[in-house]
């Protein structure tokens, strides 16, 4: 997983590592328990964002828009469909009119309130479920799935997704269904492993409330912007000054 920013770092603490359960402990810790916070802080920086600052992680999420090539690549109905890390919702609350039944798996509990209470709002919680899971223990029978999709959540580290969760991830999709990795880490990866990889063309930015909140925002996530901002005045800040990849890409594959 991606190292946490140096501003994302210094909000959390020693201390903080208390909101893990045992689980999330070995599971995102690992050798590094009891390691000095200089090497355990950007380890599970966003791992502790999830859990101890929900609503700041989802004022991110709603800057990052997906592409809109992406939601009209989906199917347009899908029977059941499982989310693996829906998070707050990044993804859910477009995919979920799409289903017959959608089962969201969300391992961070505070983002999982945040959802369900978005899905009660949006009136989707009648054919939405939102399930405690990790990507290599999801909690669907074999080949169950006609759409099997993580977004923004997979990576190739272990206990994040890997070579374990992918699996997971095809072992729960029926024969003939799709399996989706939505804003990859590293879609090479998947292409090896019988991925088909797109890109949907043009310009992206992180779109912010206003530039006070694009200040705010990228001095946590992304200190190297902030000059540029401050200089633009601007809410709408391209990927390009931001040095990350916008969410334009997707890998897929027929199980």
């Amino acid at each position: 997983m991606t190292p946490a920013p140096p501003g994302l770092v210094r909000r959390y603490c020693p201390d903080d590592l208390a909101v893990f359960t045992i689980e999330e402990r070995e599971r995102f810790l690992g050798p590094l328990d009891g390691a000095p916070w200089e090497s355990v802080g950007p380890a599970v920086g966003w791992d502790l964002l999830y859990r101890l600052e929900p609503g700041l992680y989802d004022r991110l999420v709603a800057a990052e828009r997906l592409h809109p090539g992406i939601l009209a690549w989906l199917p347009e109905r899908v029977g059941f469909a499982v989310e693996v890390g829906a998070g707050t919702g990044r993804l859910t609350l477009d995919l979920a009119p799409r289903c017959d039944r959608l089962l969201a798996v969300e391992p961070a509990a505070p983002m999982r309130s945040m959802l369900a209470a978005k899905l009660r709002d949006r009136g989707l919680d009648g054919w939405v479920e939102v399930v405690n899971g990790f990507f290599e223990r999801l909690p669907v029978g074999d080949g169950e799935a006609d759409l099997v999709i993580a977004c923004s959540a997979f990576t190739t580290c272990p206990g994040h997704g890997s070579t374990g969760g992918l699996d997971e991830m095809v072992r729960a999709c029926r024969a003939g269904g799709l399996v989706v990795v939505v804003w990859a880490d590293d879609p090479a990866w998947l292409v090896a492993r019988g991925f088909r990889h797109m890109v949907f063309p043009g310009e992206m930015a992180v779109e912010f409330r206003d530039a006070e909140e694009a200040l705010e925002l990228a001095r946590v996530f992304w200190p190297g912007a902030v000059g540029w901002i401050e200089r633009a005045g601007s809410r709408r800040v391209p990927y390009e000054i931001l040095g990350t990849t916008p969410p334009r890409e997707l890998c897929w594959r027929r199980r």
